[in-house]
Formats: structure tokens, C-alpha cells, sequence
């Protein structure tokens, strides 16, 4: 539930306030640091185990506790795959039925977990065949079993089916996905932001993200670096995200000190609304990417999107008129798409701005997704 870790512990951040509102009490079980300090105020109970025993997380007091405590809920949700709490929730099932006691219902939520790319991706065949062993002995089962699998989007339903052989989970039901409705805007927010990037110009493209190699970020510098060689007044280039890993660094490096690209760091809070409502478009080229909870989070604050395929929702940011696309994963593809993005007049740009904003609303907008969320909930 380290904001830190990424997407899917803020999903669950932006959806429980409404399921409260609706009478739904959550609570949520994870293996952080007992003594781990979120950066986030939570109103919500948080059971903290402690760290898991290798990168799979095996963790043998969860699944007692599973089996202690599972009596007192009528669903479970499990977020993600590939580490033990999916499997431990599925041993803990069994141990309770093997008793006959009464247990909740299950739905599993992969978060793009299952999409091909990651048995695909040359950097990760080490990983893709330990996936393929840990689908067989345990993650099929734990997928098989549960009462259904949840997904965000139809685009990672359809992915989901074609990676593993053996697939065959009982119910498969996109529920969608969404966000808080974003602050308004305040002058707080700029002020904010601009406390971390003083010498920034207020024209400027924001790449707000994990800086990973599935994001694409290495390919976005060395095509803007390009772009700026050609035309120097165009907009300067945010790399938001966090700068202690070392991939970070390398990403750094190719930046190569630039005037014109500038690292803040992980923003949150109003320096990261800040980022997002004064930036001129929002650009995330990754190789893959389910949700795009950041893409989603530009919108609503009324700003396009310039994406790459691989974020699966572009379907329905396409379908609004929301934003533009890159054609392939290249460096010079993506100069190409920065290129004919500067030529677009000021209002064509507004009015994708305003498409992907009245998109939020009706798609991707938490409050009514927590509905959905909990009608198929329900009816398991």
C-alpha cells in the first residue's frame, strides 16, 4: 500500500471513499513494514504483516491470518499477481472449506498482470519463464478457483486470454476503473509545484510517472532532445517521478544535464496538481501500461493526452477525441508525433483538453465505477 509501489494500492485509495458512501466497509490486508509510514492519510483500516521472504513474497503468517479473519467479510478483492497473497488467499479458502465454515466470495483483479507483454518483452525472459512456472503450480489455480476475475478496461479482458494456456476462470467482467474527481484548480498548486522547479517556463509537456523501462521515457528524451535540435522554442519537458533507483539515474544521464528537461522528483499533493493543470499536454509513451491511472488524472484536469497504444484505454480516450497517439515505440517515431503535435493550433489542442475532461466524467470517474464495482460485487 506504498503509494510509492505504483497504480494499483491508488485504486484502491480512489475507490473506497465511495464504497464507504454506500455502506461498504473495507479494510485491507498487505506485507509492508509494519513500521512503514505512508505519505497519505487513510481512513481506512490497514493490516501491515511485514515483508515477505523473496521477490515472490512468500509469507506463511498471511495465510493463518487469512484463515482467522476471512469469516468476518462477505468478499475478498485481490490486487495483483505473481506473489504469494493471490495463492495465499486461495490456500486459505480451501483450509476454510476443508472445515466447512462459511467463506467469502473472491474476485481477482490482475491490473494488467496477465497481458502478453510481459512473456513477450526481450528484457524479461528470466521473469516470463518464472511466471510460466508459478502460473502452473500456483496462479492458475488461485485464477481458476476464484468466484471471478475483475478487470479495468475490455482491452485487458481480451489480452488477459491469450498469454497462458490453462485460463479458464469462471466469470471474466470489466468493472472499469476511475479516479477522484481532481481538486479545483487553486493558485496554491502552481505555487506549489513551482517551489520544486523554479526556473521552468509555464509552457511545458509533463511526463508524470514510475521512470522505468516499461515507460518509454528513454526513447521521449532522446526523441525531445532531437526536437529541441530542430526547434528550440518548443516546450520544455517535466520528468516527474521518482529519482532513487538506478534506472533513474540512467535516465538522467541521457537527459545529459539538458536546460530544457527538468527532474523534480515523485510529486504529490498540490505540487502534483500543480504539475498536471499547468502543463500543455500529458505524454506517456510505454510499452505497456493497463490503466494509466496519471493519463486518467491529466484528463480529469482538463488536459489531452499524447499516449502510446500500449495504455488500454486509449481505445475510449480515441473514441472522445481526447488526445493523440504514438504510431510505434521508436525514437524517431515519437519526434515525428512531438513534431506534428507543435504544429496543432492552440484550440485543437483546448478542445482535445476539453474532450478528455467530459470523458473522465462519463468513463473513468471513481465515483460511478465504485457503483459498478459494487453491483458485480453483489452479484457473485
Amino acid at each position: 500500500m506504498d503509494p510509492r509501489s505504483g497504480g494499483p494500492c491508488q485504486g484502491i485509495r480512489n475507490s473506497l471513499p465511495y464504497l464507504e458512501a454506500m455502506n461498504v466497509s473495507n479494510e485491507v490486508v498487505c506485507l509492508d513494514d509494519p513500521s512503514l509510514d505512508y505519505p497519505t492519510k487513510d481512513n481506512f483500516k490497514i493490516y501491515k504483516l511485514g515483508i515477505g521472504k523473496t521477490g515472490y513474497q512468500y509469507h506463511p503468517r498471511l495465510v493463518n491470518w487469512l484463515v482467522q479473519n476471512l469469516g468476518n467479510y462477505s468478499h475478498v478483492i485481490v490486487h495483483g499477481l505473481w506473489q504469494f497473497p493471490n495463492y495465499g488467499v486461495y490456500k486459505a479458502i480451501e483450509k476454510l472449506r476443508a472445515k466447512g465454515e462459511s467463506i467469502p466470495k473472491v474476485a481477482s483483479m490482475p491490473h494488467g498482470m496477465l497481458d502478453p507483454y510481459f512473456q513477450k518483452a526481450e528484457d524479461r525472459r528470466i521473469k516470463a519463464i518464472r511466471n510460466e512456472v508459478v502460473w502452473r503450480f500456483t496462479e492458475k489455480k488461485a485464477i481458476n478457483n476464484a468466484d471471478a476475475i475483475f478487470f479495468t478496461c475490455e482491452e485487458e479482458l481480451k489480452l488477459a486470454r491469450t498469454t497462458f494456456k490453462g485460463y479458464e476462470p469462471k466469470r471474466e467482467i470489466n468493472v472499469g476503473y476511475g479516479i477522484q474527481k481532481p481538486p479545483k484548480f487553486r493558485e496554491e498548486f502552481s505555487i506549489a509545484f513551482g517551489k520544486r522547479l523554479p526556473n521552468l517556463q509555464n509552457n511545458y509537456w509533463l511526463f508524470l510517472s514510475r521512470i522505468h523501462p516499461k515507460k518509454g521515457v528513454d526513447l521521449l528524451i532522446k526523441a525531445y532532445k532531437e526536437s529541441v535540435q530542430e526547434n528550440s522554442s518548443i516546450p520544455d519537458l517535466v520528468i516527474a517521478g521518482p529519482l532513487n533507483s538506478s534506472y533513474a539515474k540512467e535516465i538522467q544521464k541521457i537527459a545529459g544535464g539538458h536546460s530544457k528537461i527538468h527532474f523534480p522528483g515523485m510529486l504529490v499533493g498540490e505540487e502534483k496538481w500543480g504539475a498536471l493543470y499547468n502543463c500543455e499536454t500529458f505524454i506517456l509513451p510505454s510499452h505497456q501500461e493497463n490503466f494509466g491511472i496519471a493519463v486518467v488524472e491529466a484528463m480529469a484536469c482538463g488536459k489531452p493526452v499524447l499516449i502510446s497504444k500500449n495504455v488500454n484505454i486509449w481505445r475510449e480516450i480515441s473514441e472522445i477525441k481526447g488526445g493523440w497517439f504514438f504510431k510505434d515505440l521508436t525514437a524517431a517515431s515519437i519526434y515525428n508525433s512531438l513534431k506534428e503535435f507543435t504544429l496543432k493550433p492552440k484550440e485543437q489542442i483546448e478542445a482535445a483538453g476539453a474532450n478528455a475532461q467530459t470523458g473522465f466524467q462519463r468513463l473513468f470517474n471513481a465515483e460511478k465505477q465504485s457503483e459498478v464495482l459494487l453491483r458485480e460485487l453483489q452479484e457473485l
